[in-house]
């Protein structure tokens, strides 16, 4: 056992409650919010019924007691408590979350320069991060981002990241894919990250399947009047012939 092992097994590792749990750095802009949150929103529907996994937006991730917080736009882990109790999380605390280091880290570039493509990818790098996601809306906009593609996605493969070719990025270990293409969420139309199944097939937003439901409720509602209004109208074809019968004493 080495000395440093030895000393942290034997000190009083911190709570979240010890250590800051925000670094108090507000988005610089909205699509840091909005991109996770809906990525959250997708996978809440589809592993509904799993308990084993959490995506956190905006989260202090402490991988050492001793070093400050990396906050990543967003990250997924997977083998631990989705929700650890009554309150929730204030951070992700890696020494009280079975060791698991996410999966998966997402970083939204954004109006200030934050270093994604070399320090942060540095870090997560060094953390084991397997799958390091960033997106680029502001690919045309500037020297710095004319040369990087609208997402990369890197895989840790023998110690480095590795970047990942495709439109879609399939990540079997979670089986799912990651992906971005035009859409419309909150009445915003524009390009957004999405996940994808094996056969490359978006999964759709909570939003995209009410709008889905309410037009066939809709269509259902209008095949409803259509074959009222039939039915209506042959009963007063019946009606009528049944008047003209009587008048020539037929019936």
């Amino acid at each position: 056992m080495t000395a440093a092992l030895a000393y942290y097994l034997r000190r009083r590792l911190p709570s979240a409650e010890d250590l800051p749990h925000s670094d108090e750095t507000p988005v610089d802009n909205q699509l840091q919010d909005e991109i996770p949150q809906l990525l959250k929103t997708i996978l809440q529907r589809l592993w509904a019924d799993r308990q084993d996994w959490f995506f956190a937006v905006d989260m202090a991730f402490y991988y050492n007691p001793d070093e400050p917080a990396i906050v990543p736009d967003a990250f997924l882990a997977v083998g631990v408590d989705r929700l650890r109790d009554r309150d929730g999380r204030l951070s992700y605390l890696l020494w009280e979350e079975k060791n698991t280091i996410p999966i998966v880290a997402l970083e939204v570039v954004s109006n200030k320069y934050n270093g994604e493509y070399e320090q942060k990818l540095q870090d997560y790098e060094n953390l084991g991060v397997l799958y390091y996601v960033i997106y680029n809306p502001k690919r045309d906009q500037g020297r710095r981002f004319r040369q990087r593609s609208v997402l990369e996605v890197y895989r840790h493969t023998e110690g480095r990241y590795v970047l990942q070719t495709g439109n879609t990025i399939w990540m079997p270990e979670i089986s799912l894919g990651i992906g971005c293409e035009m859409g419309t969420h909150g009445g915003w139309e524009r390009e957004w990250l999405y996940w994808y199944d094996e056969t490359g097939n978006r999964y759709a937003t909570n939003e995209e399947l009410y709008q889905q439901e309410h037009q066939k409720r809709v269509a259902h509602e209008e095949l409803y009047h259509q074959e009222h209004q039939k039915r209506v109208a042959a009963e007063e074809r019946l009606n009528a012939l049944e008047a003209r019968l009587r008048e020539l004493g037929e019936i």
